[in-house]
């Protein structure tokens, strides 16, 4: 059971991060390897305005670190663990998808 402040801030931190479709992708895209934020941008297609947000929320949380390369800076995530941490949520969806109870889930939109 998680009681130390420290734990539930950093899980409400990740959730954060996770609440949002983008950043989603991101952090996504960044577990297959470290990244500019050009290369990002496009890969996503989104406006790099938008990329630099999402990036400031996720180095705000914790999730994403940012390394000075030359003139550039490359993303990668903060650490290893979040990587599989993300596929095991990953992994936790798709079998909470696959397990509806209600047989009208697609006709009704629920569960």
């Amino acid at each position: 059971m998680l009681t130390l402040a420290p734990d539930i801030e950093g899980l409400a931190r990740f959730g954060r991060a996770l609440a949002d479709p983008i950043r989603c992708r991101i952090l996504l895209a960044l577990c297959q390897a470290p990244a500019h934020p050009a290369d990002l941008a496009d890969a996503l297609e989104i406006s790099r305005t938008r990329l630099s947000n999402h990036l400031a929320c996720l180095r705000d949380c914790g999730l994403v670190v940012a390394v000075p390369v030359g003139r550039r800076t490359r993303y990668e995530l903060a650490d290893e663990r979040i990587g599989h941490a993300l596929g095991d949520l990953r992994t936790a969806v798709v079998a909470v998808e696959a397990d509806r109870t209600c047989r009208d889930a697609d006709e009704k939109g629920c569960c």
